[in-house]
């Protein structure tokens, strides 16, 4: 299933709740420069687009208070079919392809299919998006430039975008999203307003993931931390809430076949999540991920659990290696299930040691 990233004809945001930030934001923000702080998953690049929309739109009059986008008019049409020609959308070039928004110097998939798609923001794209501001505005209602997400900016990419962030053309505004302000140059993050996009309410979220066909929709929202579409992404490589819930125990009593099926980057996120919550238990804390009636039954060694974490971290550090998947899960599986030994069965084994 592919999601909007716009206002359609029906009026409605891309993502229901996205309508109280965006009026906020046009009711707030005058600046050129504007960087949308939130985490992944809750919908940062479809915000960004329908701020860069409604700012585009031509259903208000000229000088009129900016008001959400219409979706019906020709540039919200344009918006839509990604081809308005004052609207510069700069993804790093594996979301070009997820969303299918090319840039125009873009190779066909067949003239590089050997080569590994880019998830930087380079330098010779910042230089064309910088080129594309000094254009006068095709249609009259200015020029909006989006860039998702900041963070993919190499430091050269970065550097090179400063003069134009600090004081572009006039009539032109830049859009910056990011989840990480922290990996930002502290000279892009000082050129910008700053505008945090909060994440949606869970009953607004649950009530939309049911809407897209995914069951228990609080179990995986719990799991990601409140972020939906990390949710439905989860859904879609089939793991639903009832794989979720089974995992803390099938990985418990060391079955490996509970993870064979999963991605290798999703799975070693549940078992860092498995240990947060174990290494919770384990101090007397609640679990954050996994329902407590979930958690294998017992409480484990903090110092084993600690062990396990700095494995999960090495082996996360090396995620885009070419893995042999079933032979990965299986190991990981198997660290899992001595790290989450309870204390009482350890001590009864190394009594029978003895």
């Amino acid at each position: 299933m592919v999601m909007a990233l716009v206002t359609g004809e029906d009026g409605n945001p891309p993502l229901p709740w996205l309508a109280a930030p965006l009026a906020r934001a046009l009711a707030s923000q005058r600046g050129h420069a504007l960087l949308v702080q939130g985490s992944e998953g809750i919908g940062a690049l479809p915000f960004t687009l329908t701020l860069a929309q409604a700012w585009l739109c031509e259903h208000a009059s000229p000088g009129a208070l900016p008001q959400p986008p219409c979706g019906r008019c020709g540039s919200c049409h344009l918006i839509g079919a990604h081809l308005h020609p004052d609207l510069f959308l700069l993804l790093p070039e594996t979301l070009r392809r997820q969303h299918a928004w090319p840039l125009r110097d873009d190779k066909a998939d067949a003239d590089d299919s050997k080569r590994k798609p880019s998830k930087q923001l380079r330098i010779d794209e910042v230089r064309a998006l910088i080129d594309w501001t000094t254009r006068t505005s095709a249609r009259g209602r200015g020029k909006v430039a989006v860039l998702h997400p900041a963070q993919a900016l190499n430091p050269q990419a970065a550097n090179a975008l400063l003069k134009t962030l600090e004081e572009p053309p006039p009539g032109t505004r830049l859009l910056l999203s990011c989840a990480d302000p922290a990996r930002l140059l502290p000279t892009v993050r000082s050129r910008c307003q700053v505008f945090q996009l909060p994440t949606p309410d869970d009953t607004v979220a649950a009530a939309w993931l049911a809407e897209q066909g995914v069951a228990q929709a609080g179990v995986l929202l719990a799991a990601c931390s409140g972020r939906p579409l990390d949710v439905l992404a989860w859904s879609q490589a089939g793991v639903d809430a009832a794989a979720w819930t089974a995992l803390p125990r099938a990985v418990a009593r060391g079955q490996g076949g509970a993870l064979t099926a999963w991605p290798v980057p999703l799975a070693l996120d549940a078992l860092l999540k498995l240990c947060h919550d174990a290494t919770a238990l384990a101090h007397g804390a609640s679990p954050r991920y996994f329902p407590a009636a979930a958690m294998p039954e017992g409480r484990a060694a903090p110092s084993a659990l600690q062990a396990w974490a700095g494995e999960l971290a090495r082996v996360v550090r090396h995620a885009e290696h070419p893995w042999n998947e079933a032979l990965l899960a299986e190991s990981l599986v198997a660290q899992a299930q001595r790290a989450l030994v309870p204390l009482g069965t350890l001590a009864i084994t190394h009594a029978r040691g003895r």
